[in-house]
């Protein structure tokens, strides 16, 4: 279920690179965001294993600026053993986005709604009390850095103004990489959509493949394990800042 309330948060940067599958090696950026980087900037910000974030549309806020930049990367995937990064380093190309600006809105989604966990608590006005997300970008408060496609290319976030317009240009895409679908075993599996466009500067993400995100299945960690006590610890702080 799809919860009707719409928060929007504006994101910047200096550099993005939201990489094309099919040019990963020589990185060539999509021209705009990919509702995966959107959702990944949402579950930075404020993550809950109660509820997953479901992207309504990005707006570009600025025109589209492709910029060539070279990097010192590794030619190979690290395993599970250690690798000598003298020994592998190669210098790459990379075609990115430079001076970006975005608006992502989204609601959240959860496979049914209760008292106990309401959408209210964590987006919406509860008693003149906000949210947990929009207290949380007020204060510049995250889970982790959110970063723009690469983690070297760290985005700043802020509530909207309230002026900002979208770019009036369409700009057609083609196929993108929407997100990455987990079955019931964990198995990952691309999701891509086609014909896509932004259409007077604002990308729609509200199609069928939203909906089977939905139903991705993410495995979870033992609740014993280090990981998912430090997350417990967290939403209890959480819990207790609302009640503040």
């Amino acid at each position: 279920m799809i919860d009707k309330q719409i928060v929007r948060v504006k994101v910047t940067g200096e550099f993005a690179c939201f990489t094309r599958p099919d040019l990963k090696v020589e990185r060539m950026t999509y021209p705009c965001m990919t509702p995966s980087a959107a959702r990944g900037i949402l579950d930075s910000i404020l993550w809950k294993p109660e509820f997953q974030w479901y992207v309504r549309k990005i707006w570009v806020l600025k025109p589209i600026k492709f910029y060539t930049i070279k990097r010192n990367e590794i030619k190979s995937k690290q395993g599970s053993t250690p690798i000598i990064i003298e020994d592998k380093r190669v210098q790459r190309n990379s075609i990115v986005l430079k001076d970006v600006a975005y608006i992502i809105e989204a609601s959240i989604y959860q496979k049914e709604f209760s008292d106990k966990n309401r959408p209210g608590k964590y987006v919406g006005i509860n008693a003149g009390k906000e949210g947990m997300f929009p207290r949380r970008v007020k204060k510049g408060q995250c889970w982790r850095r959110p970063y723009l496609g690469v983690r070297e290319f760290s985005a700043e976030f802020m509530e909207p103004d309230g002026t900002e317009q979208p770019i009036q240009d369409t700009i057609p895409i083609g196929g993108m990489l929407f997100d990455i679908f987990y079955d019931e075993n964990g198995k990952p599996q691309p999701v891509f959509f086609y014909d896509v466009a932004v259409n007077n500067g604002i990308l729609n993400c509200e199609v069928p493949e939203n909906d089977k995100i939905m139903a991705s299945s993410h495995k979870c960690s033992p609740i014993n394990s280090e990981i998912s006590v430090i997350i417990y610890d967290f939403n209890q702080q959480e819990e207790r800042e609302a009640l503040i």
